[in-house]
């Protein structure tokens, strides 16, 4: 594998979609080879996103977008140094050190100037191992979430696609189970674009609401919240004239990552940002889980794939087309069956993405907390 900016999460590698080179390539650009401890910066653009090579990414290469910092073992803690490097302080200095009017970036040589003000090794792995602590387990959780996500679709495909689900006696008719029909997206929910305007100004959080953005969803059909977008109440006001999307809903994507698709959590109203389109239940089809599973399914991603505009730059999905995806519909008995049986399983996950966002905060607070020395380690 070989990183680029994109897989630079927060102080964490993303295995998402990873270009990989031959081994007679890696041979021939391995001075580019990362060790477990390596820090990896972005080069330009967001020239604040860093991330901590871990030791199952010892040996995988990095793009000429990013830089590779290595530090000396025996003076700082590479984990301790990244996290520094995520200090706002620290982000907010290097993008003002950046070069470049148009494109940020950085060199080798800039970030060899830079003066670090750490406090003594034993001190540097303490902090360290207190901050990753945190990181292991927002990661556990995220990995629970793949398996949980995996066990919701094999149900789904079981049921819905290979019509394997309990008391079906096996006869179809048109192809399809008794009782069930074709239906449409149309047919089970109210689908309602974004306000096509332009991206209001981002204000603080205390004075802010919330605009979604595309980074906001994640696999799985998780709205990942950890980075918000929030703007002011009169903004806010205006991008709701549609619709103010509120706990239940689904998003999809129409441009970019087309398809992405995520389902608001409980206690959660925003506004649906740009590129994004509203997908709200109807009030006589009482079964959230049976959508959300749906939208993520392969059978919504094979009509996706058949309705979306491809072109010269992005490809795009028309907000009109969302209505028309087709898909079988059950009848009412085997949906309420299935939504009695999964949706404790996508409740876990939620509650998992939502335990994920306080370990976030948790450890976004405690961070200059424990690197000015305001909290001190035993």
């Amino acid at each position: 594998p070989i990183l680029t900016v994109e897989h630079l999460g927060e102080n964490r590698i993303l295995h998402n979609d990873l270009p990989c080179i031959s081994e007679q390539d890696r041979e021939r650009l391995k001075k580019y080879s990362l060790l477990e401890g390596d820090i990896v910066f972005s080069r330009v653009g967001s020239v604040d996103r860093r991330a901590y090579v871990r030791k199952e990414e010892e040996g995988w290469l990095f793009s000429g977008r990013c830089l590779r910092i290595r530090p000396d073992c025996e003076l700082v803690d590479g984990k301790y140094l990244s996290y520094y490097f995520g200090l706002e302080a620290f982000k907010k200095y290097i993008r003002g050190i950046a070069v470049g009017a148009t494109m940020p970036s950085l060199n080798t040589n800039i970030l060899n100037e830079i003066v670090l003000q750490i406090p003594p090794l034993e001190t540097q792995s303490r902090i360290a191992s207190i901050l990753s602590s945190l990181d292991d387990k927002i990661e556990l959780n995220l990995q629970m979430n793949k398996t949980l996500e995996a066990i919701a679709q094999a149900i789904f495909k079981e049921w819905f696609v290979d019509f394997r689900f309990p008391g079906f006696d096996g006869e179809l008719v048109d192809g399809l189970p008794k009782g069930w029909g074709k239906g449409k997206i149309s047919d089970i929910a109210v689908v309602t674009d974004c306000l096509h305007s332009k991206k209001p100004e981002k204000v603080k959080e205390e004075t802010g609401f919330i605009l979604l953005q595309l980074e906001n969803i994640v696999d799985g059909g998780i709205l990942d919240l950890s980075n918000k977008y929030y703007i002011s109440e009169a903004d806010y006001k205006k991008w709701i004239s549609r619709i103010e999307i509120s706990t239940g809903d689904c998003i999809i994507t129409n441009v970019g990552r087309v398809g992405a698709v995520a389902r608001i959590p409980k206690n959660i109203k925003a506004a649906l940002g740009r590129n994004m389109t509203g997908i709200r239940l109807r009030d006589g089809f009482p079964f959230p889980t049976f959508l959300i599973e749906l939208l993520l399914s392969d059978i919504i991603n094979v009509e996706v794939s058949k309705k979306k505009d491809v072109g010269t730059i992005l490809e795009a999905l028309n907000v009109k087309n969302i209505p028309l995806l087709e898909f079988s519909l059950p009848d009412y008995s085997v949906l309420m069956a299935f939504e009695k049986l999964v949706s404790p399983i996508r409740n876990r996950i939620e509650l998992n993405q939502a335990e994920n966002f306080n370990l976030s905060k948790m450890r976004d607070t405690l961070l200059p907390k424990l690197m000015s020395g305001k909290i001190r380690v035993p």
